[in-house]
């Protein structure tokens, strides 16, 4: 069936109705100058008749007699005088015009002294950087204009708030080691204990500086309106990431854009890697990944090698399979979840050659928490085992083909002693706490794009998934609840996403689902 055409009204009417207030919108602001004396010297009678009014009733009473009297001889006097009336018109329409004048103060054009003192050190600061001799016509010299350089810029409190700088073509501005002495240079000179967001557009040959808001650090642990596959990391800036997240702030509800790591068959990034400074975060993190693996249906496995009892919340709770401390219980876990990877593989090849669909048991994903594997190290050598890093190959390998997906968190120190397993299928990256551009770049295979400060809240820090660009990230408030220091609206929080428990927590813990299965292989 052919589409009949839309009505004339109906396809017409919008440019119509467009033009029609184009056409008042000038008309009004034609009649606005024309008539703009006349507005002001209504303006100024206006205020004249209230400044009287006033003058009036500040008058005393006893003094207000005199006063006509004296109001009336000018009249009359006014009135005799040749001219008089012509000439008391004309005064009273010129103290109308002026008080009736626009008094708001004029916006400066062009910086200040102040101002332009900062804009021209700059200037001279990046002589050495982008002047070269050769140049017959060079943009940046000493004692040269820095207007031509700077064609764009913004002052926020006397300090650089952004900035556009232009910058010779043969300027190497391919080269990460001279794009971090620029960026230095600027954080240096814009002023310091602030994040600064840097872009070039190589094309234009144009770097654009801008100063970033500080991340929310009051996001708690809550509900995250994620989809199964879809883990929340942290919080971002809005310009990096084009969805949000709506998020309880008490009574209110604040959309915050997010950094969302996916998992499944279809990931490319099915691992995760955690480093960071002690007290940086890191294990909030992996609390945080946990809760909400839990409540998308998955089974975890936490391993600790800290001893601290950061996750004892968990312990017999629905969905997690063991909470190991120990070295022994460490590589009796880890064993079992490569020897539960294999079976889930078998199972999937098995299913795919007679064309069934996957079995249940492997549809439901399994979560391998591991915090601070490093510190199993030592103790298994000592006691003639091998490093529990090592049972981790079969899952890195083949965990996202059998619902596996493996998170390691460790601190940047101990960096050395990961297994080269661990750093080869970890691609997605998070660096929490203090750190220099060249530690982020080491962490996350490409430098920030902003200035990494040197003191930052907890679970601050940078994320980058594979191949991505680095993003800023606040990672959201997921303490121990049973830690003294908790407060307790961040207490509540986290216990009220905690699934109820399935065992007392006193109970000897049963033995792990696929041993008795592969004792019996």
């Amino acid at each position: 069936m052919a589409r009949r055409p839309l009505p004339r009204i109906l396809s017409t009417g919008s440019a119509q109705i467009a033009r029609s207030r184009e056409l008042a919108r000038t008309a009004a602001d034609g009649a606005t100058d024309v008539l703009h004396p006349l507005i002001t010297i209504t303006r100024g009678m206006r205020r004249l008749a209230s400044a009287g009014r006033r003058r009036w009733a500040e008058t005393p009473k006893d003094r207000r007699g005199p006063l006509l009297f004296l109001v009336a001889s000018v009249i009359l006097v006014v009135a005799l005088v040749p001219y008089g009336p012509l000439l008391a018109v004309i005064t009273l329409m010129a103290a109308a015009a002026w008080q009736g004048r626009d008094r708001t103060p004029p916006v400066p054009e062009g910086p200040d002294e102040s101002q332009t003192q900062r804009l021209q050190s700059l200037y001279e600061a990046l002589v050495p950087y982008f002047a070269v001799a050769e140049d017959p016509a060079p943009l940046y010299a000493h004692g040269g204009d820095w207007e031509k350089a700077f064609p764009a810029y913004e002052f926020d409190s006397g300090r650089v708030g952004r900035l556009t700088v232009r910058y010779p073509a043969y300027f190497a501005d391919g080269d990460i080691e001279s794009r971090t002495r620029v960026e230095q240079l600027l954080t240096a000179k814009a002023g310091r204990g602030r994040e600064y967001h840097f872009t070039w557009d190589e094309e234009g040959n144009r770097l654009d500086l801008a100063v970033l808001a500080p991340l929310p650090t009051d996001i708690h642990a809550q509900h995250f309106v994620t989809a199964p596959g879809e883990t929340v990391l942290g919080f971002t800036d809005p310009t990096e990431v084009q969805r949000t997240l709506p998020l309880s702030y008490g009574e209110e509800q604040r959309d915050v854009p997010p950094v969302v790591w996916r998992t499944g068959i279809r990931s490319t990034e099915p691992h995760l890697l955690v480093l960071g400074q002690p007290g940086s975060g890191t294990s909030t993190l992996v609390r945080s990944v946990a809760l909400q693996a839990l409540r998308h249906g998955g089974d975890i496995l936490v391993v600790e090698g800290g001893s601290t009892g950061e996750y004892a919340c968990l312990t017999g709770r629905d969905g997690v399979l063991a909470v190991e401390c120990g070295t022994a219980g460490a590589l009796a876990g880890l064993e079992w979840a490569a020897q539960e990877t294999e079976r889930r593989l078998i199972e999937l090849n098995n299913a795919r050659q007679a064309g069934n669909p996957p079995p249940e048991d492997t549809r439901r994903p399994l979560w391998i928490l591991l915090d601070r594997p490093t510190a199993f190290s030592h103790p298994a050598a000592a006691e003639g085992r091998p490093d529990p890093q090592s049972l981790l190959q079969v899952p890195l390998r083949h965990g996202r083909a059998a619902g596996v997906t493996v998170v390691v968190a460790d601190q940047l120190d101990a960096a050395a002693g990961l297994s080269d397993a661990v750093l080869q299928h970890t691609r997605a990256r998070v660096m929490l706490g203090p750190a220099t551009a060249e530690q982020v770049t080491a962490v996350l295979g490409s430098p920030p794009h902003t200035t990494p400060l040197a003191q930052v809240p907890p679970g601050r820090g940078f994320a980058r998934l594979g191949t991505g660009p680095v993003h800023r990230l606040q990672v959201p408030a997921t303490p121990d609840p049973y830690d003294e220091a908790t407060s307790d609206a961040d207490r509540k929080a986290v216990e009220d996403l905690l699934p109820p428990r399935s065992v007392p927590a006193d109970a000897e813990p049963e033995p792990l689902p696929a041993e008795a299965a592969v004792a019996e292989g």
